[in-house]
């Protein structure tokens, strides 16, 4: 079962096999987050989620079909960057520290403490808007930077690197006049007020 929402506000996807469970987590996260969507399976909820879609899992670990720990490996291999908080009642020591090394959030054993959950769903919204943000700004920066010409996207290259325009314009073998229309156009193009923004839309890239 599910609740589609149309909007862009965070959701919390539960992901349950157990119907009684996933009911009454459901219930649980209802209190305090109203958005929730609740799937009977992996395969359920790979089938209905959107990327651009922003929010958390709240996961079972031990479910037939593709269990927990296989839906992590699957999102991630689909570069689906879903913060995960996994519930289960047949963890173990290795299985958590497996789920926290692949990026889960939180590994709660069932039935976890309500407050636990809730500040484990809030730190998960918050790490996915980072994510997104950080996502934007790269994007962004790459389509800027898919506007450069080669000879500007030379030029810049080695202004990340640090070389003033005498060293690009040897290295080049360029005039240092034709650096600076180069320079002038990228930064332009580059939408920077200065190198260190450069560096860091470098960086980002």
């Amino acid at each position: 079962m599910s609740n589609r929402k149309t909007d862009r506000e965070p959701s919390v996807f539960v992901v349950d096999d157990d119907p009684a469970v996933l009911k009454s987590l459901v219930s649980l996260i209802e209190v305090v987050f109203p958005r929730v969507e609740a799937f009977c399976s992996a395969a359920e909820f790979l089938e209905a989620y959107q990327d651009d879609c922003p929010g958390c899992i709240v996961l079972d670990v031990a479910m037939p079909g593709m269990n927990g720990l296989e839906l992590q490996r699957k999102l991630a291999a689909d570069k689906i960057d879903l913060p995960i908080v996994f519930i289960t009642g047949h963890g173990n020591v290795q299985m958590a520290v497996g789920a926290m090394q692949a990026g889960a959030v939180n590994f709660l054993e069932k039935p976890c403490n309500e407050q636990e959950l809730w500040d484990s769903i809030r730190n998960s919204f918050d790490l996915d808007t980072q994510r997104r943000r950080r996502k934007t700004r790269r994007r962004a920066v790459e389509q800027r930077m898919a506007q450069l010409t080669t000879g500007e996207r030379e030029v810049f290259d080695l202004i990340v690197e640090g070389k003033y325009n005498k060293q690009i314009a040897a290295l080049l073998g360029l005039s240092v006049r034709t650096v600076e229309d180069r320079r002038s156009r990228l930064i332009k193009k580059m939408k920077a007020n200065s190198v260190a923004e450069l560096v860091q839309m470098a960086l980002t890239h």
